[in-house]
């Protein structure tokens, strides 16, 4: 099993260096004053359509991380003049970044987004590991950024609201990003780690309590202002996709925090997005269940394949014996299923929905997918060299 995760490491890496890379830089990539495209179309041209403010810290990340990892692309220019344009662009004046602008760079949607913010910090954080001479910028903005964020929106109980005035539902899935991006933060040098590891640790705290269901184990998306499940279908939502990325970050947080219940639910939550989330006849994590674990949405996005893959290949390395050799095969299988998506006729492209009835949706290559499968390759690198 580990020789063909390794050829298959060997030929993705080879995929993301010698080819999507290269062609998202050329193509979707537009300097300075014109920042990332949303999608590219499968022919590789860049399209005009508005652009997501998550797009483009998403993008920087990729390149930044590239970068780290010995990509010898003009990784340095996408991530400054990327990020350059990102802040001029999207940042208010009450320094949270706007949710939607055009192609010209004029701002269409200024509301609140969580998730955005979140992905604003894991770009802080990135660009610091990437270039070591914005350390000392970049870790008091990610400080302010999260002092502005819980003045305006901090929840009474733990974690934050969608919007003030409040909105409903509050959501487990920005929560998420925001743990990931706090675990980037603690860890790098030039950022206040106390501050970044309270604030994994109070998401953790409130995913393990209230977003995971304590009966069947099972972490839900939609809940009610008390952080209960909401009370209509949405409050059922399980999404396998999140089933498995918060199986690996919860794993991340329960090794570093010597946190062995946290693992225990981490392997469940990955055990539930394996037993009832993956189709048997496409063989690739559907969209959603019911919190009965029964399909309610059969469409398979691409995102979904990257976290199975990289929640096992993680479990893989701190297990041994015949449940590692089970993550493995797991693994293995999370490869065939991100590789149906990747095999498309111009490579470094992808499609990102798969319908029920095993056809593709015919449309462009989506930016955003970018930051999955670049976190999934170099996860499965990584994995495979503690396991050597």
């Amino acid at each position: 099993m580990l020789d063909s995760l390794n050829r298959s490491a060997s030929e993705l890496k080879v995929w993301l260096h010698d080819h999507a890379l290269p062609l998202w830089l050329a193509e979707g990539f537009h300097g300075p004053d014109g920042g990332y495209s949303e999608t590219l179309t499968l022919t590789g041209q860049a399209t005009t359509n508005h652009r997501r403010s998550r797009v483009h810290p998403r993008q920087v990340f990729c390149f930044a991380e590239a970068g780290t990892r010995g990509w010898g692309g003009e990784w340095q220019d996408a991530v400054e003049s990327g990020f350059d344009y990102y802040d001029r662009t999207y940042q208010l004046p009450n320094g949270f970044y706007a949710s939607l602008a055009d192609h010209e760079g004029r701002v269409l949607d200024e509301s609140f987004d969580l998730y955005n913010q979140a992905f604003a910090i894991l770009a802080y954080a990135h660009i610091a590991k990437a270039q070591p001479h914005r350390r000392s910028e970049l870790g008091p903005r990610a400080t302010q950024m999260l002092n502005t964020l819980k003045a305006a929106y901090a929840h009474p109980k733990a974690g934050f609201e969608e919007a003030s005035p409040r909105k409903l539902p509050l959501c487990s899935n920005p929560h998420m990003h925001l743990f990931e991006a706090a675990m980037a933060c603690e860890t790098q040098a030039g950022f206040d780690h106390e501050i970044w590891r309270t604030q994994a640790d109070d998401i953790a705290e409130l995913c393990l309590t209230h977003f995971i269901d304590p009966e069947s184990g099972g972490l839900r998306e939609f809940f009610d202002g008390e952080w209960q499940p909401h009370p209509d279908e949405r409050g059922r939502i399980m999404e396998p996709g999140h089933q498995f990325e918060w199986a690996w970050l919860l794993t991340r947080w329960a090794i570093s925090r010597n946190r062995p219940d946290a693992l225990q639910k981490a392997k469940r939550l990955f055990e539930i997005g394996e037993g009832h989330g993956l189709c048997p006849v496409r063989k690739v994590a559907v969209m959603a269940l019911l919190d009965d674990f029964s399909v309610h949405d059969p469409l398979a996005r691409l995102w979904p394949q990257t976290e199975w893959l990289k929640s096992a290949m993680l479990l893989a390395v701190i297990t041994e014996g015949e449940e590692r050799q089970a993550y493995l095969a797991s693994a293995m299988r999370a490869v065939h299923a991100l590789q149906l998506f990747l095999d498309v006729p111009l490579k470094g492209l992808w499609r990102d929905k798969l319908k029920a009835d095993g056809s593709f949706v015919d449309e462009d290559a989506p930016a955003s997918s970018f930051y999955h499968i670049v976190c999934a390759i170099y996860e499965l690198e990584d994995c495979l060299a503690r396991l050597a």
